[in-house]
């Protein structure tokens, strides 16, 4: 029985730089798609610690909100449009 070792890291990239521009990126979108897919935990938790938080300063008063044309215009200002 013939063993064969798995490709360590940096053989994998070498292999990789020799593929066709196309093929690269196609790989590197299924390997973001795969990583990145589902949600990590931890984050959604504390992005929703972070919701709940400035929910509460804008209910209680504690910061105004500004309107969405408003930040738009500067944001146009901004980036010359």
């Amino acid at each position: 029985m013939v063993r064969v070792m798995p490709m360590t890291l940096k053989e994998l990239y070498a292999e990789t730089r020799q593929l066709p521009r196309e093929q690269a990126a196609e790989l590197m979108d299924l390997l973001l798609i795969d990583t990145f897919s589902q949600p990590d935990p931890a984050v959604e938790e504390a992005w929703g610690r972070e919701i709940d938080r400035r929910l509460a300063e804008i209910e209680s008063g504690k910061v105004q909100g500004i309107p969405g044309d408003q930040v738009m215009a500067e944001v146009r200002k901004i980036v010359g449009l």
